[in-house]
């Protein structure tokens, strides 16, 4: 085997860090509604897909309604502004983000609002949309741009059900390790907007949706819980989720008797394919973890290392994942590695509340990632990242972490023990007592998250 110049852990961590900024910035929400929207004399070009030019939607509209929400609202809005001419605009236009990602764009309100945990900013600012889709004419355009985040972003609770009642139906589905679909199922049926609601809503008026995907497999429709697709989940459903996660019987009497109506058929479904709310609706995918994945795996080899997907579409318990991704990556290295490897994947794990500490599921990823590696022996000089695309992980100032072979000595050092806090679902205080979070600060996108293990094999 010939041998190589050993890297530092500290010059692989750059590595890693460039690597994971790659797959950031191939995610940019201004330049994908950039290359979408095209104005010339007086009418409007809209791309439907990105792999073909020539499909596009054309129309002479008298006037565009924006609105924007999403992680990713201010600058996907800020784009279309500059594109849409300022008489075409209207003056209602709104972007609703995170408030982390608030900034000021000229001609547009934009409304900062809580997340993860929705908040009545937020509802305010949902019933403002639902206004100015509701005032929009026949021969108006509805142009609605859409990022991860926006089923927080914008809470419209279906009657009789508080925004209260609501929140604490997600938090118990999100702890008890649902999945984003199973999440947004529920949203949708208890939600006024969501699931083709907003749709509905804009009639007679054309709608459009850019759509930047935080959703492995981008199905649209479960993109901040598709308020301009069609839904083809019931009320059945979601009353079967909730059950089948175990908290059926926590969630508020007013979510149970109105899930328990629109099963019965007292309330009206959700609008499916065909339904007349989508007759003069589109829309086009502008963004993608799989857009993200490959950056990352071309940013890799530029680094020298050989790349290879472990994953484009890594679900299922985090701490699980990160097992088996240290087992197979022990495997590839008895097979013999000649070079530095990237094993890289995309996806969005998920994380079962067991214990009160704090984290996200990247950063008990990549804390159980360290444990494992210990466990199963994993040689070589590595380090492993898991981050959110979007710059936050959970309910932390993290997106995420980044381990190496030094990370459970560390915390030990540091008189914490790794396994307990994994235990106790207590990854940030461990890997902040070891320096092994990843900041990135709000990075203005949001397409679920990626994982980078960079192994430079022992000569």
């Amino acid at each position: 085997m010939q041998a190589t110049d050993p890297a530092s852990t500290n010059t692989i961590k750059k590595d890693a860090r460039s690597i994971l900024q790659a797959g950031i910035a191939a995610a940019d929400p201004y330049k994908a509604v950039k290359r979408c929207l095209i104005v010339n004399e007086d009418h409007i070009e809209i791309l439907l897909n990105l792999d073909n030019p020539e499909q596009k939607r054309l129309g002479r509209w008298s006037n565009v309604h924006l609105i924007a929400f999403g992680k990713a609202a201010c600058a996907m809005a800020r784009a279309a502004s500059e594109i849409i001419p300022a008489h075409l605009l209207a003056d209602n236009s709104i972007a609703v983000t995170n408030y982390e990602n608030e900034c000021v764009i000229d001609n547009i309100e934009v409304i900062g609002a809580g997340h993860p945990l929705p908040d009545q900013a937020g509802l305010k600012a949902a019933k403002k949309c639902a206004d100015i889709a509701r005032r929009a004419q026949k021969d108006e355009l509805v142009l609605v741009l859409i990022s991860g985040g926006g089923s927080a972003l914008l809470p419209y609770p279906a009657d009789r059900i508080t925004l209260q009642e609501k929140i604490a139906a997600t938090d118990l589905l999100l702890a008890s390790g649902a999945n984003i679909n199973q999440i947004n199922c529920v949203r949708k049926h208890v939600s006024r907007i969501k699931g083709g609601g907003l749709a509905g809503i804009a009639q007679p008026a054309a709608l459009h949706a850019l759509v930047l995907s935080d959703v492995l497999g981008n199905d649209v429709s479960a993109i901040a819980s598709g308020p301009t697709v069609p839904d083809t989940t019931t009320y059945a459903d979601a009353v079967e989720i909730l059950k089948s996660r175990g908290v059926w019987d926590r969630v508020a009497a007013n979510v149970q008797d109105y899930l328990e109506q629109g099963k019965r058929g007292s309330v009206p479904e959700t609008p499916k394919p065909g339904d007349e709310a989508f007759k003069n609706s589109s829309y086009t995918l502008i963004g993608s973890n799989a857009l993200s994945v490959k950056a990352v795996m071309k940013a890799a080899r530029k680094h020298g290392y050989e790349a290879r997907l472990y994953s484009d579409k890594l679900g299922g318990e985090a701490r699980e994942e990160a097992e088996k991704l240290v087992i197979y990556a022990k495997a590839q290295i008895e097979k013999g590695l000649l070079k530095p490897v990237a094993f890289l994947a995309g996806g969005e794990t998920t994380v079962t509340l067991k214990g009160k500490g704090l984290g996200g599921r990247n950063q008990e990823f990549a804390l159980a990632f360290a444990c494992a590696a210990q466990k199963h022996g994993l040689t070589g000089n590595w380090t492993f990242l898991s981050g959110g695309t979007d710059g936050r992980d959970g309910p932390t100032d993290a997106a995420g972490g980044m381990v190496d072979r030094g990370t459970l000595h560390r915390i030990t050092e540091a008189g914490v023990n790794p396994a307990v806090a994994l235990e106790n679902n207590d990854s940030y205080t461990a890997l902040k007592s070891s320096q092994d979070l990843l900041f990135t600060g709000p990075t203005g996108t949001n397409v679920a998250d990626l994982q980078i293990l960079l192994i430079h094999p022992d000569f």
